[in-house]
């Protein structure tokens, strides 16, 4: 393995608090972060997304936000090769590239080095599906995602036309379930690594998650979703189905009145984040760090961590922290 490889990976259920953490221990080690966030690859989608703001991305450089419209098909074999390109360039640069987020499969697929070589972006399959999903309804697509990943089809629920079309995709993408995708964990990867998980009590995670959502409402989201409705982009993009975006849909669609959509989003942020969180725990490699309430305490965890494997930081903390 390459001397100047070095990579740092931060995951953890959405709300915990990566993206602080990050910058952070970014600031302390020369370091560059890389997103590994489905939604934040998007412009426009800045709410929703949680994307870090204007002033925390001058604190650190971080890369893989902003890079596509919202219309534009976007796959993981895609985020893997600009990943990939931006680990490569940062460690060139001498400086650390952590990479941070809670898209599971992201992470994955460049930790581990799926090999997506072979396969192309599949935009025109995932629309067919949609069209099929339409015309035969729900259920026709779950029997076919029961009969390739039965795995997978016992933990989706039939109406989930979204994570039915993903395992699909992903079966039929790579020709592997998506079910022994999230099981399979090797135990080398191609970066000299350093996994970092953060976890919280859930009951204090949930307050987290139902705190945020409240803050997402009083900075705009409402005002953001519309505003991409009325840019043109369509409400049965991938974009806009994410969390938030679509709940706020359905309200303006007069499927759900306003304490209903709020409900609903707190209640599927929570779903979400206890499957990331299912996804993660899997993982062996992940060093976990249970978060106080000092970010500095948590660095510092992190740090001592990082200068037991990485000839690298000497007086860092003592000097900064």
């Amino acid at each position: 393995m390459p001397e100047n490889n070095k990579l740092i990976v931060i995951v953890g259920p959405t709300a915990v608090g990566k993206t602080a953490l990050a910058i952070e221990l970014g600031q302390l080690i020369n370091g560059e972060i890389i997103s590994a966030d489905s939604v934040q690859i998007y412009k426009y989608l800045d709410i929703g997304s949680a994307k870090p703001t204007i002033s925390e991305q001058k604190k650190i450089t971080h890369h893989l936000i902003d890079i596509i419209e919202p219309d534009v098909p976007f796959s993981v074999a895609d985020y893997q090769k600009l990943a990939k390109v931006k680990i490569k360039e940062i460690n060139a640069k001498n400086k650390i590239p952590i990479l941070v987020g809670g898209t599971g499969l992201y992470v994955q697929s460049v930790i581990d080095d799926y090999d997506f070589s072979k396969e192309e972006g599949n935009y025109e399959f995932r629309e067919q599906l949609k069209r099929i999903s339409l015309e035969k309804g729900n259920d026709f697509l779950y029997e076919k995602l029961k009969k390739v990943d039965p795995v997978s089809a016992s933990k989706i629920h039939k109406n989930d036309v979204k994570r039915i079309i993903r395992a699909l995709e992903v079966y039929y993408k790579t020709g592997k379930r998506i079910s022994e995708v999230k099981d399979k964990r090797y135990t080398s990867s191609p970066y000299d690594l350093i996994f970092f998980g953060l976890r919280l009590p859930r009951d204090e995670l949930y307050r987290k998650i139902d705190l945020r959502v409240d803050q997402m409402i009083e900075e705009g989201l409402l005002e953001e979703t519309k505003k991409l409705l009325n840019l043109g982009y369509s409400d049965k993009l991938n974009s806009m189905q994410s969390l938030g975006y679509k709940e706020m849909i359905q309200y303006l669609k007069g499927e759900l009145d306003w304490d209903e959509a709020i409900s609903l989003l707190k209640r599927n942020t929570r779903r979400f984040a206890k499957r990331q969180l299912t996804w993660f725990k899997r993982d062996k490699r992940i060093i976990w760090i249970d978060k106080s309430k000092n970010i500095k305490e948590d660095t510092y965890k992190m740090l001592e961590i990082i200068e037991g494997k990485w000839d690298i930081l000497t007086n860092t903390r003592n000097n900064q922290i």
